[in-house]
């Protein structure tokens, strides 16, 4: 199991047909974004018709999970019970997604310490057996010649 950034209070997210391959890579810890077969759009959340070409034809096309923030919030009040405060939530750039964005949290940093094209990288949040969530951490800076 991962660490634990939220609460066994907050519900689980619901799957459907569209979204079931998303989830089950993500439950292999795999982060994958859905790619139109005639045109090459790239999309998240998955959706069954291409935005730019109207196609119902798509694969999944696995990416890094490196990115920067986009934008990002610190959240102050709760919403769930026992879930720590302050938490981010950040709309992430994904760097080899074909200029995708993801909205989750960024953990292992304080809010002060968050700053817009901060780069970070994908760690899981491994909820059950069969249920990971992605989540952004900063990337760790190398340390310099002078340390």
């Amino acid at each position: 199991m991962s660490e634990r950034f939220f609460p066994d209070s907050m519900p689980p997210p619901l799957a459907d047909s569209t979204t079931l391959p998303w989830w089950e890579a993500a439950a292999d810890h795999r982060l994958v974004v859905q790619r139109c077969t005639p045109c090459g759009h790239t999309r998240l959340p998955p959706a069954p018709i291409c935005p730019e070409c109207r196609s119902t034809e798509s694969d999944w096309q696995e990416v890094s999970g490196r990115g920067r923030v986009y934008t990002y919030t610190a959240v102050h009040r709760p919403i769930a019970a026992g879930q720590e405060l302050p938490f981010i939530i950040a709309v992430i750039s994904l760097e080899d997604a074909g200029g995708l964005r993801i909205i989750s949290n960024l953990v292992g940093t304080p809010p002060e310490a968050v700053t817009i094209d901060m780069p970070v990288e994908l760690v899981w949040e491994d909820m059950s057996a069969e249920l990971s969530i992605p989540r952004f951490r900063p990337v760790p800076t190398p340390p310099s010649d002078e340390d």
